[in-house]
């Protein structure tokens, strides 16, 4: 049995890049829309030491390849489950943990439902259930035109900024606001534009997929992102098999920049968990 190492994986939507640190069970990561894997940088020393990290860079993101056409999360649950059987193969394990933001949140529930062999725990920071409302639609769909006439740039990266960090974060973290930037600068306008497509315009209603998993599952909230609060991650989580809410405060869509070390409590409370369930 061959360890994978850092590298490419061949999959339907393309070569994604995963990044292999750490050393312990397997941990498979998928990140947010608008950065790719390196918002992973400042949780990655908190948790290496207990995982063997896999850290996707999604399609049209960081180093994988650029979607060829805008798709769906349930394409992007395929392609993730040809990394994780590459993953099984590779440590021998039966099941993985997942640890999703937002767009990977909704990945690993989509996977979680559809291939429970696969997956031993799952983690969905920040990641709604209900589909975009239309308030957001709109303002998403009038960013597109814009994101392509001039890139992530003036007022549309003010805007991402703006959705994606709280007010304290954008003023005084020069590192988590530069990190985007970076990453928003390696993708190109016409990947990011499928990618927005892909993971939110063309996100659909994943409360089935919810209610359909049966590992445990941890909900990850912020205090700050008004369209899915803890309050509603609980109500969903009620009606699932084995499913709990914590909440990170002081961080909006990617708690682990804002908030790494909160972060890393709320994880490591719940892996603990799972041992003594």
């Amino acid at each position: 049995m061959s360890i994978m190492e850092s590298g490419f994986v061949e999959t339907r939507l393309g070569r994604l890049h995963v990044d292999v640190v750490g050393e312990g069970p397997p941990l498979v990561l998928w990140h947010s829309m608008f950065v790719d894997s390196t918002s992973w940088n400042r949780l990655v020393p908190l948790l290496k030491g207990a995982h063997r990290l896999h850290l996707i860079d999604a399609p049209s993101c960081g180093r994988s390849d650029p979607l060829s056409d805008s798709t769906d999360i349930s394409a992007c649950a395929d392609a993730a489950i040809e990394v994780l059987e590459q993953v099984r193969r590779s440590s021998g394990q039966a099941g993985i943990d997942w640890l999703g933001n937002a767009w990977g949140g909704h990945v690993g529930l989509e996977v979680a439902a559809r291939r429970p062999d696969l997956i031993r725990s799952l983690v969905a920071v920040s990641a709604p259930t209900h589909p975009i409302d239309r308030a957001l639609r709109r303002k998403v769909r009038m960013l597109v035109p814009l994101y392509r006439l001039i890139g992530p740039h003036g007022p549309v990266r003010s805007a991402i900024e703006e959705t994606l960090f709280t007010d304290r974060t954008r003023a005084h973290d020069r590192e988590a606001v530069g990190l985007l930037r970076d990453s928003l600068d390696r993708a190109g306008r016409t990947a990011t534009i499928r990618a927005i497509e892909t993971a939110i315009l063309n996100r659909t209603d994943l409360r089935r997929a919810a209610l359909e998993v049966t590992c445990p599952v941890l909900f990850v909230t912020t205090d700050d992102r008004g369209e899915w609060t803890p309050e509603q991650a609980r109500a969903v989580a009620a009606d699932m098999v084995d499913a709990r809410e914590s909440t990170v405060r002081g961080a909006r869509v990617i708690p682990a920049l804002e908030q790494p070390e909160a972060t890393s409590r709320a994880l490591t409370e719940f892996w603990s968990g799972l041992d003594h369930r």
